[in-house]
């Protein structure tokens, strides 16, 4: 390392995360609670620099290192009491990613050096154990005015609502097993946005394409014990970084920018499934990869009274605290930087519940809500709710605020019932054909507030609905006990192909 890099400048609390403007690097990491905050600068051996960040303002903790620039991989290293009891697991040991990189070294995979604590004949202790060697490292990128990448003349294809078709795909399904292309194109964002993708989806006739998500994510500990993987990818842990594994070549988030180009030219939007509801950090005997050691008590929703154990409203271990106006502020950066600088057209919203909820429940007109509805960059594109959580009153359908469409699960049920031959479904079955007035017209919402669907990755695939009646999930280790149990199916007199 360069002497320069010891010696940061005070540099600016904002924007968050790490700028690069020519000259040098700004780095800034909000921590409400942290007590010291450490940059950890990496080179290309993996030998690391720690470099004290010399300024906080308003929690902001920042310095400018001039000369730094894209390329450099870095990580934080957060100071501050490890006291569960008041909500706080800060532990030094262990490198943390930054919730604002654009780019990770590597996939993030779980080792037991992530762990957080440790048992002691005096209870729970900090884990000892340095974390770096298992840790991705962030990447700065050349990112805004600075990024080299050309879009041309690409411009959204701002299809309407009411001409709106949406198709679910995964980046890796849509193309790992295509012996048309290249090997290394093969589940990534190269391979999407190759010539036969396009025309496929083309004649499909749909006008956007929803991809499951693509921000970096981290398969679960238990499947990985089973050597399985977490394939949909609702496990994130940065919401700025596409995931490394869809990044085929050197180009980093170029990558995904080309197909995003390549979509438009097609008149194709390009529609994100995105997971701010929770994170990979699990509970408390979950990794410890960014959140949990950067200020764990404003990140997490926690029990009052308990505050070392995690509400757990979305089933996964814990749920983002979407009511702190800190964590407010990163969806909503993340969600313009996706829009802005990756020209992406709209978002599905996982768990959509999770998001609006207070202290005293879920709110349609509460802060996360109204920030997002008051944006003039995302006021503009496409915003879907899944509309329910398993939290108390989680099922929310047709609760949402005007300016978002919902997943309307009583379509896709009343159709299935139909196709079965369900006595007494007609009349249900017309009011969802004709809008779902039942569900969604009040407030000045439109028709095209509800998405109609038959399928989607939960539950049977539309060739299962008419092949099977029970499931059969076995693959997964999970013995048919995953999913929802009632996929108003019928196999039509043999279990199975026929």
């Amino acid at each position: 390392m360069d002497d320069h890099t010891r010696k940061p400048e005070a540099g600016r609390p904002y924007p968050l995360g790490a700028t690069w403007d020519g000259n040098g690097t700004n780095f800034a990491l909000f921590s409400a609670h942290a007590e010291k905050v450490e940059l950890c600068l990496f080179s290309d051996t993996g030998e690391e620099t720690r470099i004290a960040l010399p300024e906080m303002t308003d929690h902001v903790w920042h310095g400018f290192l001039p000369g730094v620039g894209p390329d450099t991989h870095y990580g934080y290293r957060v100071h501050g009491p490890f006291r569960p009891d008041h909500g706080h697991w800060f532990n030094p040991a262990k490198l943390l990613i930054d919730p604002y990189c654009r780019q990770l070294s590597a996939p993030v995979i779980f080792d037991s050096l992530q762990v957080v604590f440790a048992k002691s004949r005096t209870g729970l202790i900090a884990d000892p154990r340095d974390s770096a060697a298992v840790m991705p490292k962030g990447i700065v990128t050349a990112s805004g005015f600075a990024s080299k990448f050309e879009w041309g003349d690409d411009r959204p294809p701002d299809t309407a609502w009411a001409d709106t078709i949406i198709y679910e795909g995964h980046v890796k399904g849509l193309t790992e097993l295509d012996d048309t292309l290249p090997e290394d194109q093969r589940g990534t964002f190269a391979g999407m946005a190759r010539p036969r993708m396009l025309d496929h989806l083309t004649q499909l006739g749909i006008s956007a394409v929803e991809l499951l998500p693509v921000q970096a994510f981290m398969s679960e500990p238990h499947l990985q014990a089973k050597d399985l993987v977490n394939y949909w990818g609702y496990n994130s842990v940065g919401f700025f970084a596409p995931d490394p594994r869809y990044l085929g070549g050197n180009n980093g988030p170029d990558d995904f920018k080309a197909m995003v180009r390549r979509f438009h030219s097609a008149g194709i939007e390009v529609l994100l499934d995105v997971v701010y509801n929770h994170t990979a950090e699990a509970d408390a005997p979950g990794p410890m990869l960014a959140f949990r050691g950067i200020d764990n008590a404003s990140y997490y929703h926690l029990v009052p009274g308990d505050p070392a154990r995690y509400i757990n409203d979305t089933g996964t271990g814990n749920t983002l605290n979407t009511s702190h106006p800190r964590v407010i502020q990163l969806v909503l950066d993340s969600l313009r930087y996706w829009v802005e600088e990756m020209h992406v057209d709209g978002f599905r919203f996982d768990l959509a519940t999770a998001l609006g909820r207070e202290a005293y429940g879920f709110d349609a007109n509460g802060g996360f809500f109204d920030a997002l509805r008051q944006d003039p960059v995302l006021a503009r594109v496409k915003l879907i709710a899944e509309p329910w959580d398993i939290g108390p009153g989680g099922y929310q359908l047709g609760h949402f605020p005007p300016g978002m469409a919902e997943w309307n699960d009583r379509f896709r049920d009343s159709v299935r019932r139909f196709w079965r031959g369900d006595e007494g479904i007609l009349p249900d079955l017309a009011a969802r054909l004709l809008g779902s007035a039942d569900l969604f017209d009040h407030g000045g919402r439109r028709p095209w507030a509800s998405i109609n669907l038959v399928t989607a990755h939960d539950g049977f695939t539309l060739r299962d609905t008419v092949s099977y009646a029970e499931k059969h999930n076995k693959a997964n280790g999970e013995d048919g006990r995953d999913g929802h149990a009632e996929n108003f199916s019928a196999n039509y007199g043999v279990e199975g192909p026929s």
